[in-house]
């Protein structure tokens, strides 16, 4: 096969034939096919969509490019959550453990941080030790043991789709319905979940600022897991605003276990971080069989993470994957950013907005996240939210605190936070960030 008459197939708005679809992912993982004509490949398919059987045949080729874990020795629920990206989205962190709590297994394989958007392996990278890069046998081991892991894309998973993940970051090719659909739904199929929770983001923040094409995506992931075997519930949650008050790696993961710590005493209780945690949980709670509605859950998942247990299970992972569970448990020790700077209120009145667009480029200049494939990320770097939307505000009161490793950075991530809040005279109604479940 000529990969430039692919491109071009594509391009004029045809369908790829799996044999098509397979042969151009298959010989782009051999190295056979540069960047370059990949692409290329990626732009006509963003400009041109995918099909359903094109969007299984992605799936299929990124499963087939490397090994499909096999779990059904295990004889217990296996469930798993995915995000489809947001800024200080880090509910992963805490419902990874708070479900393995309930003897339902969580195989959890996550991404890196996408555009704007954050990433549960580059949070989870931040704590010193902490190995995402497991083999398929150690996984399943800690899967056996803990009921829990947490692990990226290996050589041996999906191999495929982690080099085409990293190639659409920066092609401006990732907000694309059928891609966004195979890639996720291949990691969950491959990583041999039975159940899967899709917390689809909506607004500013998301990977789809659009409702309408969020619910597309929803909608996609629920057809094509169903067509492969798997039970899969969709909820879209609103992304206008950062979730929770930490954003960047380390802050989100320190976030995480104030809330998970019954010790620790958080500066400023996580509302909204809270809510679409404990409803995701309730959603898997249902997939796994152990109540009888998603409310029900909520009610359990909360008992549990107030009991301390998923923080012990928490520590367990981390310990299990060579993470430093002393700097868990003392937070405080971490190396701080050199610098910090406040952006402030020039007005009274209530916040009206914060966009999450704004605050997740200000987290990518910070070093958040990546710009290139090959960029580092800083992991103290952060944006720590003082006041969120509905709050009241006075002149020169502190909006948010920003931290970097140079000062230029700071200055940067702060232009760029001040084109995204919005002060207003009245008080603008807050609502759920739950906004509809899809079934």
């Amino acid at each position: 096969m000529n990969p430039v008459e692919i491109i071009k197939k594509k391009r004029d708005g045809h369908i790829l034939s799996f044999d098509e679809i397979n042969y151009f992912i298959s010989h782009y993982v051999k190295g056979a096919i540069p960047d370059y004509q990949k692409s290329a490949l990626l732009m006509a398919i963003y400009f041109r969509g995918l099909s359903d059987e094109e969007t299984r045949g992605f799936v299929k080729a990124f499963i087939s490019s490397g090994k499909q874990i096999d779990l059904s020795h295990i004889r217990k629920p296996i469930v798993d959550k995915h995000s489809t990206g947001g800024v200080g989205d880090k509910t992963s962190l805490i419902l990874a453990p708070l479900v393995a709590c309930f003897d339902v297994v969580v195989p959890m394989m996550s991404g890196r941080g996408l555009g704007h958007t954050g990433g549960t392996l580059d949070k989870l990278e931040s704590i010193p030790g902490f190995n995402v890069h497991l083999s398929n046998e150690e996984f399943i081991r800690n899967l056996e043991k803990l009921g829990v892991s947490m692990i990226g894309q290996t050589d041996e998973l999906t191999p495929a789709d982690k080099k085409i993940y990293a190639l659409r970051d920066v092609t401006a090719t990732v907000e694309s319905v059928g891609l966004i659909t195979a890639s996720i739904a291949s990691k969950k199929i491959a990583e041999g979940a039975k159940g899967i929770v899709y917390d689809v983001k909506t607004g500013s923040g998301s990977t789809l600022p659009g409702y309408d094409k969020s619910k597309e995506l929803a909608h996609n992931l629920l057809k094509t897991s169903r067509d492969f075997g798997q039970s899969a519930i969709a909820v879209l949650t609103d992304m206008n605003s950062p979730l929770g008050y930490a954003i960047g790696n380390w802050a989100e993961v320190v976030e995480c276990i104030e809330i998970m710590n019954p010790e620790q005493k958080a500066a400023s209780l996580s509302l909204d971080l809270l809510e679409v945690t404990l409803f995701l949980a309730g959603a898997m709670l249902k997939l796994g069989g152990k109540c009888d509605s998603i409310e029900s859950g909520i009610k359990l998942a909360g008992e549990k993470l107030v009991s301390g247990e998923c923080f012990r299970k928490f520590i367990e992972v981390a310990e299990m994957q060579g993470g430093n569970a002393a700097m868990i448990r003392n937070p405080g020790d971490y190396p701080e950013a050199k610098f910090e700077k406040n952006f402030t209120a020039i007005e009274k009145g209530y916040i009206n907005k914060l966009d999450a667009l704004a605050f997740g480029l200000a987290a990518v200049e910070l070093g958040c996240g990546r710009k290139k494939v090959d960029d580092k990320i800083d992991y103290s770097s952060a944006i720590i939210l003082e006041k969120k939307p509905g709050d009241e505000v006075g002149s020169g009161d502190v909006i948010c605190r920003v931290k970097g490793e140079t000062m230029q950075q700071v200055d940067s991530a702060l232009k760029i936070i001040a084109d995204g809040v919005t002060i207003s005279k009245n008080r603008p109604d807050i609502k759920s960030k739950i906004l509809e479940v899809i079934t």
